[in-house]
């Protein structure tokens, strides 16, 4: 078990680098730092210690790549001073790494002055399922990003710089990477839009906003209540200020706190969603289906698979698969890459025929697809052009709707209308693609990859626009969190042929599968569902433990709560360090026993299922 002092905040030991009144223009402005009222100059100021797993959190816009590479001294600063500890390695992972001047993925994996081990590389590849012997020329962006993270790793830098590391892996690849960062001896920061993957390994957060960098000593699982505190703040305090000033910190207050409390409604009414949806995948719901009259199915259904099989070559990428969509269906695919999602996709969208079985769509279904081609936003043209054809007015589902209106309703500055799109972020063209997408009049929708490069505001926002979407979703994702918060069924394929049909999240699917097949002693999972009947194999202490554990996890999660919200002040490492450092211990050694009890429960699980 570790010590407290595992768990003090990571600020008291000596940093590895620092920037001091950091300041960089962009555009004529300052995108960080700059001269306040009195024309004082007010810089960033970065401290990263040895052990730091730091959580680099903004909207998109707002300059977290760009930081990331002035921490790793890619780009130079118009101000401030940049200090290091002699011998301390820095290496970054970047969203689009540049191969022009390499023949094979592996000369790009083995480059630079300290290019690291050949047996390390592959070992990474291996693992991340990469096959770097690939020409560069010909390799997809996603082959490109795992060649990289592959190179990233190998070298076991002081200092990691991770801006998006699970883009374009599958869920496999992502457990692994969490697992990998967990034994990992040195600092890193990470950018992502991964909530799951941010709660599991992240100790300390830094918010760049409006163009200051704040940090709080705590991982991304407490970042919005402190969020919400210091809009909060702001807004007290804008009381006393002009009405301009008023407006604006109302908006941020409303904008971030009211939607999280309209989510939480949302997800409320998504539960009841998915118990309904589990009783019709039950025998017993099936068979009631089964006797539904003709016209009823025909109302209710847009997307009936009977007995689906689909080979190439010898292999059954689907197999026998059944299933009945309903209007207002949110189904979410899993499944490592290769396994199938594609294909099944594609054979419920109609794209392709099934080699067995038969796939019947709504004679009125009229889909949308948004999938991961970026390449619809031209760099040369304008926001307006993309949106509006380069009028003042679009057409949003059959309303007429100013453009300008439209961006604010997409979290973009009116502002930006006439801009190009090339001067644009990754993050802000992914949210301008789905701006365009989501106006388009439809009652099937097909997200393939969605959450890539946007921001965490965005997707809040995203999972908004899917909850009030009056037609059916398919979407495929590997991003566990907003399967959790968006879908009501959830298709997991295995590279099988077979496909698990559950009601429900990621979670819910995950916590299926690890039941049925993985060995005992080595799951985890979230927490458990309602316990089945007692079995005679338990003994009167498992029997025990087994009926006992789900209301004990229940517990632990309350607590674990509870921590997050304390260490949530804003003032409590400065005020009191002592009690801070005591919470913070006191919450992984929660975090520890929650996990402990989940393993020890889906043991007897397995038990109890035979």
């Amino acid at each position: 078990m570790s010590s407290t002092a595992d768990y003090l905040p990571a600020m008291a030991e000596a940093p590895i680098l620092s920037w001091e009144s950091l300041g960089l223009q962009q555009g004529g402005r300052w995108l960080f730092g700059g001269p306040d009222l009195e024309d004082n100059w007010s810089g960033l100021d970065l401290h990263i210690a040895p052990r730091d797993r730091l959580a680099l959190i903004g909207r998109n816009g707002v300059g977290k790549t760009t930081l990331l590479k002035l921490v790793a001294n890619r780009i130079e600063a118009d101000r401030g001073t940049r200090s290091v500890q002699p011998g301390t390695r820095i290496v970054m992972l970047e969203q689009e790494p540049d191969l022009t001047a390499f023949a094979t993925l592996m000369d790009f994996a083995l480059s630079g002055d300290d290019g690291p081990d050949r047996h390390e590389v592959d070992a990474m590849a291996d693992q991340i399922g990469i096959a770097l012997d690939r020409p560069a020329s010909t390799a997809s962006g996603g082959e490109r990003r795992r060649a990289a993270l592959a190179r990233a790793l190998a070298q076991e830098p002081d200092l990691l710089l991770l801006d998006e590391p699970t883009n374009h892996l599958d869920l496999a690849g992502i457990e692994w990477l969490e697992g990998w960062l967990q034994r990992y001896k040195g600092a890193f920061i990470v950018i992502s839009h991964d909530r799951t993957f941010l709660k599991r390994l992240t100790r300390a957060t830094l918010w760049l906003d409006r163009g200051g960098l704040r940090r709080k000593e705590i991982g991304f699982g407490g970042y919005e209540v402190w969020e919400e505190q210091v809009y909060a703040e702001e807004a007290r305090a804008a009381e006393k200020l002009d009405a301009r000033l008023k407006l604006e910190a109302h908006w941020l207050q409303r904008g971030v706190t009211a939607r999280r409390k309209r989510n939480q409604g949302r997800l409320a009414a998504l539960h009841t969603m998915r118990q309904r949806r589990a009783a019709m995948i039950d025998p017993a719901g099936a068979a009631k289906l089964a006797l539904a009259t003709d016209n009823e199915v025909r109302t209710k259904s847009v997307i009936v698979a009977e007995g689906v099989t689909k080979r190439y070559d010898d292999r059954s990428v689907i197999r026998d698969f059944t299933l009945r969509i309903q209007r207002g269906d949110r189904i979410g695919v899993v499944g490592a890459n290769g396994a199938g999602k594609t294909t099944l996709l594609k054979l419920l969208t109609g794209e392709i025929a099934p080699d067995q079985g038969e796939v019947t769509l709504a004679k009125t279904l009229s889909g949308v697809m948004i999938d991961q081609q970026r390449a619809l936003m031209q760099p040369e043209r304008s926001v307006r052009q993309i949106l509006a054809e380069g009028g003042d007015w679009i057409d949003v589902r059959g309303v007429r709707k100013h453009v300008q209106g439209y961006l604010k309703d997409f979290l973009f500055d009116p502002g930006i209308v006439d801009m190009k799109v090339g001067v644009l972020s990754g993050g802000e063209r992914s949210r301008l693609l789905l701006a365009r997408e989501f106006a388009k009049a439809s009652n099937l929708l097909v997200l393939d990859e969605p959450t890539n490069d946007l921001d965490l505001e965005t997707l809040d926002l995203l999972q908004e626009v899917i909850a009030d979407y009056e037609g059916t979703v398919l979407i495929v994702s590997h991003d566990r969190d907003f399967l959790d918060r968006t879908v009501t069924v959830t298709l997991g394929l295995d590279g099988s042929g077979d496909v698990d049909i559950v009601a429900g999240g990621y979670e819910d699917w995950k916590a299926k599968r690890v039941r049925r097949s993985a060995p005992a002693g080595k799951v985890k999972a979230g927490a458990p569902t309602p316990p089945p009947p007692k079995s005679a194999k338990l003994s009167y202490k498992d029997q025990r433990d087994f009926d006992l554990l789900p209301a004990r996890i229940e517990e632990l999660d309350a607590m674990i709560a509870r921590g997050e919200k304390a260490l949530g002040d804003p003032d409590l490492y400065t005020s009191d360090p002592v009690r801070f450092a005591r919470l913070n211990a006191g919450l992984e050694q929660v975090r520890r026993e929650k996990e402990q009890a989940e393993e020890r429960w889906l043991e007897l699980a397995e038990l109890v299922e035979g």
